[in-house]
């Protein structure tokens, strides 16, 4: 059995289907232990010609063999198959739902989860969770509870009937046991360290390959190929001897078994053929002993089987508890979730639009140095506004901090007036279309990405229309399959530029209030540019729009650009304005022209 925070819930929630497997283990187990009697009654009537039924010696003819044993062992019979098929429906059964209910346990927890917590543990490592570890602890689970209870039940009951026949044999028997368990208890503590060195290695593999496959083609580009395989053979190589290492070390403790039984069959042959030679035994009755001795050696080799499960279990569940305990660091702060649990209308205001900074400093968590300085500026709602600056000056964290993807101080940004933290954050986010810079597409079909901001996907023409904004719907009609067409892994099937005007088409069909582009159209021509630009500024009349670029052509006619470096904003204004009074901005509008220029002539 395995315990835990995280699992202790389900021995309650799924305690119906235990105890039908409970109800239904005892009765299996009572009826094997009645065979033993069986086999005492026909060895006995075959060497006497006479055998005990119930306490009387009666003659060993065809009439007590059909009536007495045979009819009987078929009713026995049937009340194993039955029951181990109950069994199996409680036991099992309950461990599929503790599986599922962890599974989405994890999967809602890891979805409320900050990017930071992203950014330090791998998909790899993630991924070996929802499938290695929730597979060991289901197993540990359903074969756990089985294990336990019937190494309880038969064993006990095996015990007992093994103690009213003879004590002393029963005693010298159960001596090599009683080391068995020790040596057991002693290697199930080195055996939860090995099982979690191969967990950690399987992680580590998994990871790899993942990245591998996701960057296939920055691997061939490179021709690294080599070099992949030999770093691959290296984690595989790992990985091969951290499970060697658990399989032998899991071999010997079942080889120790066996060994233990063995000699304990010794014990039995040897003092129980001296007790039939005394008179205190008869033929029979040593075969209905070795039978239950039989029936107990399950339970003992259960116990060696219940540490090695849970060595396996509990290091597993501790990886499946790191996750579930991982703090969300980013969330709605107690009063607003219970203003927005009283269902307080100011938790759901009417936005237009309106953004302000208010001398905002923020620092990534885990870290000291500031990546934005005194930010101050407002966006009016449906201004259409740039963002533009050299590279890592702060521009993207600029916008996420907008849609509360970090925690930001109180009292530093307002939208509508209302401080961010102050708004719940899925309600912010619920006003905001987003257009990252990794424009990352699902392995569905391009109508299913396009609507992904909807339930139904059904609604044709205005995927279609959000699709012809973005300048991609004659794209896609080239298409055999045309919207239908299923996207490879991260959108692989089409071009980067595609990727990026599918994007924006995802976020146009949102119509959300504020529109954040984040460099969206680098990988467009000019004219292309122009054709989804031109319609941003039609379709999105009157909602505001901030555009990300490198390049000045793609901001310079937007309401307002805001030019930002080293994480400070250095002026704010029309393009026109930037020139006249911002030297730096001017001198990146010169440079900009003269490497266009370049390129014309080149």
């Amino acid at each position: 059995m395995i315990f835990g925070k995280h699992i202790n819930r389900y021995y309650l929630k799924y305690g119906w289907m235990l105890l039908l497997g409970l109800l239904a283990l005892v009765m299996v187990d009572y009826a094997q232990l009645k065979v033993p009697e069986f086999y005492r009654m026909v060895v006995n009537g075959l060497n006497t010609g006479t055998t005990e039924v119930d306490g009387a010696n009666v003659a060993f003819t065809m009439d007590v063999l059909l009536d007495k044993i045979c009819l009987p062992l078929i009713i026995v019979i049937v009340m194993i198959v039955g029951g181990r098929f109950l069994w199996r429906i409680g036991f099992f059964g309950a461990a599929v739902r503790v599986e599922r209910d962890l599974r989405d346990r994890m999967f809602d927890h890891c979805k409320d989860l900050s990017q930071q917590y992203y950014q330090v543990n791998k998909v790899g490592n993630l991924m070996s969770l929802f499938t290695n570890d929730l597979e060991t602890v289901q197993d540990c689970y359903g074969n756990g509870i089985l294990m336990t209870m019937d190494a309880l039940f038969l064993g006990g009951l095996a015990f007992i009937k093994m103690f009213r026949m003879n004590w002393t044999l029963t005693l010298f028997s159960m001596i090599p046991m009683l080391f068995l368990f020790i040596g057991a208890m002693t290697v199930g503590r080195r055996m939860s360290k090995k099982w979690e060195e191969r967990q950690a290695a399987f992680s580590a593999l998994s990871d790899f390959s993942q990245e591998s496959f996701s960057g296939i083609a920055v691997i061939k580009a490179f021709a690294k190929e080599a070099k992949e395989l030999l770093a691959f053979k290296k984690l595989n190589k790992k990985n091969e001897e951290v499970n060697v290492s658990f399989v032998r070390m899991s071999t010997l403790m079942h080889i120790s078994v066996t060994l233990f039984i063995e000699s304990v069959m010794c014990v039995i042959l040897g003092y129980g053929g001296y007790l039939i030679h005394e008179g205190v035994f008869n033929a029979g009755k040593m075969i209905e002993f070795i039978g239950y001795f039989t029936s107990i050696v399950w339970p003992i080799m259960a116990i060696s089987m219940l540490v090695e499960m849970h060595a396996r279990g509990k290091a597993s569940l501790k990886r499946i508890s790191e996750l579930l305990d991982a703090d969300i660091d980013v969330k709605d702060s107690e009063e607003v979730e219970k203003r927005e649990a009283a269902n307080d209308p100011a938790m759901h205001p009417v936005i237009k639009g309106d953004i302000e900074f208010r001398h905002l400093n923020f620092s990534f968590p885990g870290t000291d140095l500031e990546v934005l300085h005194d930010i101050s500026f407002k966006i009016k709602a449906g201004e259409n506004v740039g963002l533009i600056g050299k590279t890592g000056t702060g521009k993207t964290t600029i916008v996420d901090l907008i849609a509360r993807t970090y925690n930001v101080p109180d009292g530093t940004i307002f939208v509508d007036g209302i401080d961010v933290n102050q708004m719940p954050i899925h309600e912010l986010r619920s006003h905001i279309a987003y257009v990252p810079q990794d424009n990352f597409l699902f392995s569905e079909t391009i109508g299913s990405n396009i609507a992904f901001a909807f339930v139904d996907a059904d609604d044709t023409d205005s995927i279609e229309h959000a699709a012809s904004m973005a300048a991609v719907h004659d794209n896609i009609m080239e298409f055999p399959e045309r919207y239908k067409t299923v996207l490879g892994e991260r959108g692989v099937t089409v071009s980067g530029g595609q990727k990026q005007r599918i994007s924006i088409a995802r976020a146009l069909m949102k119509n959300a209030e504020i529109l954040i582009l984040d460099d969206s159209v680098s990988a467009v021509d000019t004219k292309t540019e122009h054709t989804i630009l031109e319609n941003l500024r039609k379709e999105r009349a009157g909602k505001t729009t901030i555009l990300i670029a490198h390049r000045i052509t793609t901001i310079e006619h937007m309401d307002k650009i805001i030019y930002i470096e080293d994480g400070e904003i250095v002026d704010v204004g029309s393009h026109h304005e930037l020139i006249g009074r911002c030297p730096r901005y001017a001198e990146m509008v010169e440079m900009q022209r003269l490497e266009d220029e370049r390129k014309e002539r080149a």
